[in-house]
């Protein structure tokens, strides 16, 4: 035997980007992607909510005046972030979960604006892709002019207009 003991191998990194950090094991995935929707919607299912009448839920615009007058998702309420400590006391039944929306997902304004309801005592959820892909995913909005729709972009909705069914 030799008197000196051979050294370690060296760490080597994962010939698999995606691999370099390795995934997180399955129970532990499944809490992160529960505790995920359980803050988020996306526009999709806010859409198929409002026009089938589900009870529950809320929808508000946290932007300002100059954007909600630009468009808005039929129905929502608006309440621009700055003004929901003020306003959801009167406006906003506590017994119903609130969908926070903003411009788009390069704007954290529906996050702020979820965080203040949080705040406040209500239960709420984030609709992912804000008023941006309400409108690129082809649903009717309203503007100062009255209702306008967009065709669907298919880059984020099936051409036919039915949902991705995921």
């Amino acid at each position: 035997m030799s008197a000196t003991a051979a050294p370690a191998a060296a760490p080597t990194e994962s010939a698999s980007a995606v691999l370099n950090v390795p995934a997180a094991a399955p129970a532990e995935a499944a809490a992160h992607y529960a505790a995920r929707l359980a803050f988020e919607a996306d526009v999709s299912d806010v859409h198929a909510d409002l026009e089938s009448g589900a009870p529950g839920i809320v929808v508000v615009d946290t932007r300002g005046e100059a954007a909600w007058e630009q468009g808005r998702i039929p129905g929502a309420l608006h309440i621009p972030t700055a003004r929901i400590a003020e306003l959801a006391p009167q406006l906003v039944d506590p017994s119903l979960t609130v969908v926070t929306y903003c411009w788009g997902p390069g704007c954290n304004g529906a996050t702020r604006g979820a965080l203040a309801f949080a705040r406040l005592g209500y239960r709420v959820k984030e609709m992912l892709g804000g008023f941006e892909y309400w409108a690129r995913e082809g649903f009717a909005y309203e503007t100062a002019a009255g209702t306008d729709q967009r065709p669907v972009d298919d880059l984020t909705a099936p051409r036919s207009g039915i949902t991705c069914a995921c």
